[in-house]
């Protein structure tokens, strides 16, 4: 796949990124409670990551929002800690190192606000997610950390800078 860019979430790309983050849910078959998909903020990504400490990006091919993901602080937690949130991509992206470079532009941000780890979940049956996670240094957790709200969440991973 060629001709895609990596770039930072704008307004106009809300209601493209909740479409796209919902059609992963709906064909990966996840659970849409105590996930990112009841997230109150969902269709406003651009508002919610326009804040100290957060970013959003998004893979964008010929105008076409094919993928994204964000860095933001963990809520009730360490300030040293932020959390890697609501990365999904479309199955036309996934397999091509779109998410690596994802992860790393991701990873990049967090350092530069001057976060020490990042956090994640996700789901069991993600394993290509969670294969790219520990290859970025992610190593899994025995519980949770922060409140996300993400009960339906059982998979917890930390990295450290």
């Amino acid at each position: 796949m060629e001709n895609w860019i990596i770039r930072k979430i704008q307004k106009q790309d809300n209601q493209a990124v909740a479409q796209l983050i919902r059609s992963v849910f709906d064909e990966m078959e996840i659970p849409k409670v105590g996930t990112a998909y009841a997230d109150p903020y969902l269709d406003l990504m651009f508002e919610e990551y326009n804040k100290p400490n957060s970013v959003y990006f998004v893979v964008e091919k010929e105008g076409r929002a094919i993928g994204s993901a964000g860095i933001a602080p963990l809520e009730n937690e360490d300030p040293a800690i932020c959390e890697l949130q609501k990365m999904y991509f479309l199955p036309e992206t996934r397999g091509l190192g779109i998410g690596a470079k994802m992860m790393d532009k991701c990873l990049n941000a967090a350092r530069d606000f001057g976060f020490k780890k990042c956090y994640i979940e996700t789901m069991p049956f993600m394993h290509a997610a969670q294969k790219l996670y520990v290859k970025a240094g992610f190593e899994y957790l025995n519980a949770p950390m922060g409140c996300t709200g993400h009960s339906s969440c059982p998979v917890w991973m930390l990295k450290e800078f």
